[in-house]
């Protein structure tokens, strides 16, 4: 009997050690209701990332931590989002890294046309030191970089004519983000530029303010883009890395267990979206083709048409940093093998 009783006590004791950081782990989890606000549907590859995200911090939080979806811009465009990010009165987005350029110049290089030859690049860069570099110089701006999803590579639609050459971007009235470098790739390469915010693209092609617009072929479907364009062409001029990012005022005020919750929770969801993104791609893209004209660029037109928006580099360089430029470079020799 005493052997029975000195065994249970034993396995009470034991029991007991082990739950006893998980039970001060609980402890160190308040409640709390979070405002993500992001730019896409809630059936975009984005919005299905963000969705991913409020399971897992529910989830891994017992259901204390809840994060709220704002999608579709219902809180304003990129750049309102990021200053109420500052400000504290919305706790998450995620939007294209080179839109962070005005409150930290070297984003901009994430705006470079031609810079990454594929995804699998691309993941290596933003997921190494240069990523990380880039996030470092965002606390003082009163903003936290949690990671980097994916938009995917951007093509240009517009109802003038196909692109095909070089020339045939010569004034069109070309819709392109609210980004220097984006401004300056699209008049370099002929176009007249009229930057707007997401949440007016639609309205502006409907009208007629514009001719065209350059998104990734998912926007494209996902924001009925083909009912208002006739034409899209694989231009594949810049990859989109989406900075995943949350307020610095709502990261200070939580726990070093909510913290941990939090990263684990974007990690999970930011390699979910990516492979959500990528498999909605080619989905789009058979979508697409049924309602809209798209045509390729034989190889030769496309290096006249790198060739010509060299010097938007070499304009930039400047701005983002010398010291940025160079560190990029050195992160796409090592991914390259060079």
């Amino acid at each position: 009997m005493r052997k029975n009783i000195f065994t249970k006590l034993i396995v009470f004791a034991v029991a007991a050690a082990l739950l006893a950081p998980m039970t001060a782990f609980a402890a160190d989890i308040n409640k709390h209701t979070f405002k993500f606000a992001f730019q896409n549907s809630k059936e975009h590859p984005q919005g299905q990332g963000v969705a991913k995200f409020a399971e897992l911090v529910e989830q891994k939080s017992n259901g204390k931590m809840t994060v709220k979806l704002y999608p579709s811009g219902m809180l304003g465009g990129d750049l309102q989002t990021v200053s109420a990010l500052q400000g504290g009165t919305i706790d998450f987005t995620v939007l294209n890294a080179g839109l962070l350029v005005g409150i930290v110049p070297g984003f901009g290089i994430f705006d470079f046309p031609f810079m990454f030859n594929d995804e699998q690049e691309a993941d290596a860069v933003v997921d190494g030191s240069f990523g990380k570099m880039m996030f470092d110089k965002l606390p003082a701006k009163g903003l936290v970089g949690l990671g980097y999803w994916e938009l995917g590579f951007r093509n240009v639609t517009n109802n003038v004519h196909p692109i095909t050459k070089l020339e045939d971007f010569a004034g069109i009235k070309l819709r392109v983000l609210q980004s220097p470098v984006f401004i300056d790739t699209f008049n370099t390469l002929g176009c007249n530029t009229v930057p707007l915010p997401w949440p007016e693209v639609y309205t502006a092609l409907e009208q007629h303010v514009v001719d065209g617009q350059e998104n990734p072929v998912t926007n494209v479907q996902f924001a009925s883009l083909f009912e208002v364009q006739k034409y899209f062409s694989f231009t594949k001029h810049i990859y989109s890395p989406q900075s995943s990012l949350v307020s610095k005022k709502t990261w200070d005020k939580l726990t070093d267990a909510e913290r941990a919750i939090i990263v684990e929770a974007e990690q999970e969801a930011k390699l979910f979206q990516r492979k959500a993104n990528r498999a909605q791609m080619d989905k789009s893209l058979e979508f697409v083709k049924t309602k809209m004209a798209v045509n390729e660029i034989a190889p030769a037109e496309m290096d006249r048409i790198r060739a010509a928006a060299k010097p938007v580099i070499e304009k930039n360089t400047p701005k983002v940093g010398q010291d940025v430029v160079d560190a990029f470079n050195a992160a796409i020799a090592k991914v390259r093998g060079k």
